[in-house]
């Protein structure tokens, strides 16, 4: 039996590039990570997006719907540029929740206020995530997925500048 044929019986997808194996296992597994977060911060900020309430809820819902729609149309390219690595990629929300560094916001009454710095937080912490991803395909040499990464870092980097004058506002 080839290799081909081995990886087909094991379920295993097999793509040629030449990152190699152990560069692909990382990458992959970091946008596995990636992916989760983002679902995660998207999930948060339609929450916030359909909870808000107070004197600035016009402005401060169509700021998370628009922001919502940004991050939601991360997930399919994460996925993607994961499979075309020959990696897997997130099944279910049981999955999502397993692989989230991004912390869930439960609460039945969050406050505009906390909603916006909540928000900023993790727009924060997840341009840190794309960064060290971004460090990880350098040392790779994994320039396609970098090139997204960068987009993602200033889209990001965008959300959070929003967010912050939004608050100082």
């Amino acid at each position: 039996m080839n290799a081909a044929q081995e990886a087909i019986s094991h379920n295993r997808l097999t793509v040629p590039n030449d990152l190699g194996q152990d560069a692909s296992v990382e990458i992959t597994s970091e946008l596995k990570a990636l992916l989760a977060d983002v679902f995660t911060l998207y999930i948060k900020t339609k929450n916030f997006h359909w909870h808000m309430t107070g004197r600035h809820f016009r402005d401060y819902h169509l700021l998370l719907d628009e922001q919502a729609e940004q991050i939601f149309d991360m997930t399919d390219d994460i996925a993607e540029r994961a499979r075309k690595l020959g990696g897997a990629t997130l099944r279910s929300i049981h999955d999502i929740v397993q692989h989230q560094r991004l912390r869930d916001n439960n609460g039945d009454q969050v406050d505009a206020h906390r909603m916006l710095l909540e928000l900023r937080a993790d727009n924060l912490q997840l341009t840190g995530y794309l960064r060290a991803a971004h460090g990880l395909c350098d040392r790779h040499n994994d320039v396609a997925t970098a090139s997204l990464l960068e987009n993602w870092i200033d889209q990001t980097e965008r959300r959070t500048w929003f967010l912050s004058e939004t608050i100082n506002g």
